[in-house]
């Protein structure tokens, strides 16, 4: 081949290369029909919160005390509740403070557990010992309980309920991130630029971090469902969002009470709890398995 046609070939865009990853990442993911399902359940979630004004029938906050407790139907697909309103355009709303939660907790706990796991796994040391014992304070206690007294001492509301799961979610990730550092700091990559003069903030960055990214996205797409059980049971216990905001925790504990005879009202946004938290968690399995072809080779 001359010199002339290496120089004619087009090089290839960075942004195309990108696509090409992204792409076959995609595939990989799609492959097993169980991931593909959560996948498809996680967007229509996201899908649902997006035009919710759309695709809802009715204002979810509307009352009309003449349609209290209907069962289903044609024209409330999914009954109303016992102040009239409709069910199914309470549950599409609440998908936009669930998947607000979703967010929410997750762009703040990762990052938070990353950084504490890492600094503590490369350091080693008093830090080590300072940062996990901190967060083996926070492991000692119950996720719910623990949400439960800050929400109680903070005051009920959806900000203090957020602010609350994402002060109790984040050990798992610092524990996490730690094991994987202590593992790749021993590697030669970290040694040599460390000999190249590289600090330990430096290290932790650009070396030690990336690489623990990985694990640390399958936890949280798998912690994302005990994320919506424990914003669900604030909100049943009425510590999370406050009415009349259709929040699914709180319509399931307007329901309980009608629950031998109009199993809806709670029924439903208990199946919306249920199928969000199976995908997931289905996402999360799959997203292992991509992550982690030794894995896969073995389940093989």
């Amino acid at each position: 081949m001359s010199n002339t046609d290496t120089l004619d070939r087009p090089a290839k865009s960075p942004v195309a290369a990108v696509c090409k990853r992204v792409l076959s990442f995609l595939r990989a993911l799609v492959a097993n029909p169980l991931t593909a399902a959560g996948l498809g359940i996680v967007v229509l979630l996201i899908l649902t919160a997006a035009f919710a004004p759309h695709l809802a029938p009715y204002d979810p906050l509307a009352q009309n005390l003449g349609n209290r407790l209907m069962a289903p139907n044609a024209a409330h697909l999914m009954g109303t509740d016992e102040l009239g309103r409709d069910i199914l355009s309470r549950i599409l709303y609440g998908a936009r403070i669930t998947l607000k939660i979703v967010f929410l907790v997750g762009v703040s706990v990762a990052p938070m557990g990353l950084l504490i796991g890492c600094t503590a796994g490369y350091l080693g040391g008093l830090t080590d010992l300072v940062l996990m014992r901190i967060t083996d304070v926070f492991l000692a206690f119950p996720k719910l309980i623990l949400a439960l007294a800050l929400v109680a001492a903070l005051g009920p509301g959806l900000e203090n309920a957020i602010l609350a799961i994402a002060i109790t979610s984040w050990p798992p990730f610092a524990r996490l991130a730690r094991a994987q550092t202590l593992i790749l700091r021993r590697e030669d990559f970290v040694a040599s630029a460390r000999l190249q003069g590289g600090g330990s903030a430096y290290i932790i960055r650009r070396h030690i971090v990336p690489l623990c990214l990985p694990p640390i996205m399958v936890r949280v797409t798998l912690e994302m469902a005990g994320i919506i059980l424990t914003a669900a049971g604030l909100g049943f216990l009425g510590l999370g969002a406050q009415p009349p905001l259709p929040e699914w925790g709180a319509m399931i504990s307007s329901g309980r009470k009608f629950l031998l005879d109009q199993w809806w009202v709670a029924t439903m946004p208990g199946l919306a709890i249920l199928m969000v938290s199976l995908g997931f968690n289905l996402l999360g399995d799959g997203l292992r398995d991509v992550l982690d072809p030794k894995r896969e080779r073995a389940r093989q």
